[in-house]
């Protein structure tokens, strides 16, 4: 579920190019201090996930998609972003999860990129819910467990690659008809090449494009 970003920020769009340009060739030092320095600066951490975290990886996929920078490098530039999130985890979790409601976040079934639902599961984190990120390719009946096991309020469910359609709708169905009733929220660059109309065929699946649209749905997940 790699969400749109919001709103440009002057302070993200001062550093970006500098960045990107250490993200493409590698330089996780360079990026990692970035980072730092930005969260040591009180940014908002929307702002750093949208505008700096998302807003990159988005031209890195276009770059490879161009055939200008290799899979390799382009799966080094998730792995530095991967790194460079868990920089602000300490502000992420700094509340107890006690009263939260929980959330399961995963990634269909065959689908390899996390990073999108990765974002997802801790935006939830800072609207106050309590999140279950499970990762990749989490094998649907598996996920069904967990979701029972959790008592969970939400499950999110994340796809990048068009081709993995199926097996996201076949998780959606299995959910639908093992948990009647449970609210799903759905998204991903898959979405950008089809696939909105099947998902919104089911009740109680949202689709969203946006880290705003999510939160102004979701609301507080807080009991």
């Amino acid at each position: 579920m790699m969400l749109q970003s919001q709103s440009s920020t002057p302070f993200i769009d001062a550093v970006f190019q500098t960045y990107l340009a250490a993200l493409i060739r590698g330089d996780s030092s360079r990026c990692l201090a970035i980072v730092k320095e930005l969260i040591d600066a009180q940014i908002d951490i929307r702002d750093l996930y949208t505008q700096l975290f998302q807003s990159s990886l988005y031209q890195v996929g276009r770059l490879w998609e161009q055939n200008k920078i290799s899979v390799a490098r382009e799966h080094l530039a998730t792995a530095i972003t991967d790194r460079a999130m868990h920089l602000a985890y300490p502000r992420l979790f700094a509340d107890p999860p006690s009263g939260r409601k929980r959330a399961v976040v995963s990634c269909a079934a065959n689908e390899m990129h996390q990073i999108g639902g990765k974002m997802v599961a801790d935006i939830l984190e800072l609207n106050h819910w309590d999140t279950h990120f499970l990762g990749a390719n989490t094998p649907p009946i598996q996920l069904l467990t967990h979701i029972g096991e959790e008592s969970t309020s939400l499950v999110a469910l994340s796809l990048s690659v068009y081709f993995n359609m199926p097996s996201l709708l076949q998780t959606i169905t299995l959910i639908h008809d093992t948990y009647p009733g449970m609210q799903i929220i759905v998204g991903g660059q898959a979405f950008l090449h089809g696939g909105l109309e099947a998902v919104q065929s089911f009740e109680a699946v949202t689709y969203f494009s946006g880290i705003a649209e999510m939160e102004a749905h979701i609301g507080k997940g807080i009991e």
